[in-house]
């Protein structure tokens, strides 16, 4: 390949990559913000659990609890204990 083809070829793959960049952002800040989310609420039910001896409320540890209580907060978290309420 002469020097042309490689310039040409480096400059299609730079603007492919920039367009690539532009679309994907957008859902990368959403899972990032989700992933921020899931691990706040990990956090949130680590300190339920921690302070079970003193209120008697617990919840289990797993990416479901997490998800929904990192998602819509503590609403979230009175959801999950008003399910499990309703349940035991």
């Amino acid at each position: 390949m002469d020097m042309t083809t490689t310039l040409l070829l480096a400059g299609a793959v730079l603007v492919l990559l920039l367009i690539s960049a532009k679309v994907f952002s957008a859902p990368l800040k959403i899972a990032l913000k989700v992933l921020f989310n899931t691990l706040l609420g990990l956090g949130a039910l680590l300190l339920l659990n921690a302070a079970a001896p003193l209120t008697g409320l617990s919840l289990g540890l797993n990416l479901f609890n997490a998800l929904v209580v990192g998602i819509l907060g503590v609403p979230g978290l009175g959801l999950l204990l008003l399910v499990q309420w309703i349940f035991t």
